[in-house]
């Protein structure tokens, strides 16, 4: 199994992360440059769930491609190592790690039942015939998941951005903060986790172009930010994201973290949690994790009918502080 090298660089040079560090163009040599600290192993064991929610209906095998020709989130290695010891502890799946295009064959996505793109941003294929082999993939019948920046992806390719549910359009809600949590399923399966309680959480949360969201009409909501809270809410006001906030009406409004689609013969989980490292420690996001991966390799039945076609719960609203 393929495992990616944590190495310290010396002597960075003070230039911003969005571009290639020190003249360094190859997503390897930027790779080993923002990846200096090691994962908490000891974190990501506590935080992992002990065993699989349902028992899989076969061997079931993940991808977990985790590339970025954007911004190069540090979790990243974190977040490969937890889905390792879901992987071990729970033996729901087993996974491959990979940042190569070259893995993105249909002969080699044969042998998987799941692609998961960990924290990728503007991802580029180089043949038509691998983004191709993707839409193949999940439409047969297979998974895909998305993890945090997963949708910061694909802009160049109109049908992938719709098969993830949206793009990236910033992110008011930063890393530094703690924040609001509804649950707008309170008995989905994929919920369970939350006993139908809102919560808080820190982490960085997206906000979703409007132009590629595919809405309410195509995705099941799952989670969304709880915006009865003053806190949250008053983020949609943070100067530095008004170029992003132009694009949308002004006022409140619904900014969906988790959800599920069907594709095809196939389906897509999708979680913005996962830019902080401390998220990979907290058992309860694990467990959302752990369910969605599950239901995206096909062994967790749940109802994917996009919200829009629904008679929805009321709410579960995070607890006031």
């Amino acid at each position: 199994m393929k495992k990616i090298q944590i190495l310290a660089l010396l002597g960075l040079c003070a230039v911003a992360i969005m571009t290639p560090l020190c003249g360094q163009d190859s997503w390897e040599e930027r790779a080993e440059a923002r990846f200096t600290n090691p994962p908490d192993a000891r974190g990501i064991s506590r935080g992992t769930p002990s065993q699989a929610t349902v028992k899989p209906k076969k061997e079931r095998r993940a991808l977990v491609f985790y590339r970025s020709e954007g911004f190069i989130h540090t979790s990243v290695p974190t977040a490969n190592l937890a889905l390792e010891e879901m992987a071990k502890k729970t033996k729901a799946f087993s996974v491959d790690l990979a940042d190569q295009y070259n893995v993105f064959t249909k002969k080699n996505l044969e042998q998987y039942d799941a692609i998961i793109f960990n924290n990728t941003t503007h991802l580029k294929f180089p043949e038509e015939s691998q983004r191709q082999a993707i839409l193949d993939f999940i439409n047969s019948g297979k998974g895909i998941v998305g993890i945090h920046a997963a949708t910061d992806n694909f802009y160049e390719w109109e049908a992938g951005a719709a098969m993830m549910g949206g793009q990236f359009s910033g992110h008011p809600w930063t890393n530094d903060g703690t924040y609001a949590f509804k649950v707008d399923d309170p008995s989905h399966p994929l919920n369970a986790v939350f006993r139908e309680r809102g919560f808080w959480h820190s982490d960085e949360i997206y906000q979703y172009d409007p132009g590629t969201f595919q809405g309410e009409e195509n995705l099941r909501i799952l989670i969304s930010l709880d915006m009865t809270k003053e806190s949250t809410a008053a983020r949609l006001s943070d100067p530095k994201f008004a170029k992003h906030n132009a694009k949308f009406k002004p006022g409140l409004r619904e900014v969906p973290v988790s959800w599920i689609r069907t594709l095809g013969k196939g389906r897509l989980f999708n979680t913005n949690f996962g830019h902080n490292e401390s998220t990979y420690a907290k058992p309860v996001i694990m467990k959302h994790l752990l369910d969605g991966i599950q239901y995206a390799l096909g062994d967790l039945d749940a109802d994917s009918t996009p919200s829009a076609n629904i008679k929805k719960s009321k709410p579960s609203l995070a607890p006031n502080l």
